[in-house]
């Protein structure tokens, strides 16, 4: 009776110790690095993010998404996509050594394609906003925008005041359409209705269309709008807004170092007053 006892006893000391150890080493975790739900490393996600310069020299190739209607800092000529935007990533891919495949989506695709990974940055006459901040990060700015209001030839609408009360055009997903809209009611303006296109010439198509009472879109592109319907609308001098256009990366990428590097050398250099005096006229 005493050895089966003795013998039980021992049985039940060796079964406790084994699980003990098994405890303790799947616990501890000290010789297997902690994995993400897609099965690699926390490390090794935040190495990819930050080693985007490297991934991009590894396929010779950097993907740029932008809207090609926004004249002159993107649009199509002779089906290829030129401008101010498309020639500042043509230096960047230089930079790198590599080459420049340049995607046009909506605009309002832009940031959430740079942050899913389906594209390297954004260029698009972008401003920096609070909203895309949270999902992108963004390079140095590289030019001074504003967003100007475009009304019919004999339109009553005389100033940014003039709006209230109004339908408005804008091209969805722009900071016009941000400011307009205003779900939080913090601007000085509340137009009666915001209408939403793909295209600022849609927008304007209906302005003259006597759909909308006003467009509101950048400065630039509006300069072309009116250059083309001078006969049928006006832009106000009175801005609506005034921002900044940058470039937009994934969070915590180290490509936005490497584009700030090519803005600066732009700048210093004069290349980027030449690049803006070619297709912005005094």
């Amino acid at each position: 009776m005493k050895k089966q006892l003795s013998v039980l006893l021992v049985l039940v000391l060796l079964f406790s110790f084994g699980a003990c150890a098994t405890d303790n080493t799947g616990a501890s975790g000290n010789s297997t690095p902690e994995s993400s739900p897609t099965g690699s490393t926390t490390s090794e996600s935040t190495a990819a993010a930050d080693d985007a310069v490297a991934a991009i020299k590894a396929k010779g190739k950097i993907v740029m998404v932008t809207n090609a209607e926004f004249e002159p800092f993107e649009y199509k000529e002779n089906d290829e996509i030129v401008g101010i935007d498309a020639e500042i990533a043509q230096k960047i891919a230089e930079k790198l050594g590599v080459e420049l495949e340049i995607t046009d989506i909506a605009f309002d695709s832009c940031v959430p394609s740079v942050q899913g990974g389906k594209a390297d940055f954004a260029a698009a006459g972008m401003s920096i906003t609070e909203d895309r901040m949270k999902n992108v990060d963004f390079t140095d700015n590289y030019f001074n925008a504003s967003q100007m209001i475009i009304v019919g030839i004999d339109s009553d609408i005389k100033s940014r005041e003039d709006l209230n009360g109004k339908v408005v055009g804008v091209q969805q997903g722009t900071t016009g359409d941000v400011y307009c809209t205003d779900e939080k009611k913090e601007n000085d303006i509340e137009v009666a209705e915001v209408k939403r296109y793909g295209k600022g010439m849609d927008a304007v198509s209906d302005l003259i269309g006597g759909r909308v009472d006003a467009v509101v879109i950048d400065n630039f592109p509006a300069d072309k709008l009116v250059e083309k319907n001078a006969d049928k609308i006006v832009k106000l001098d009175e801005a609506l807004t005034e921002e900044e256009y940058a470039i937009a990366v994934a969070k915590g990428s180290n490509l936005k170092d490497l584009i700030n590097e090519v803005l600066r050398e732009l700048d210093e250099s004069g290349e980027m007053a030449d690049i803006l005096s070619k297709y912005i006229s005094e």
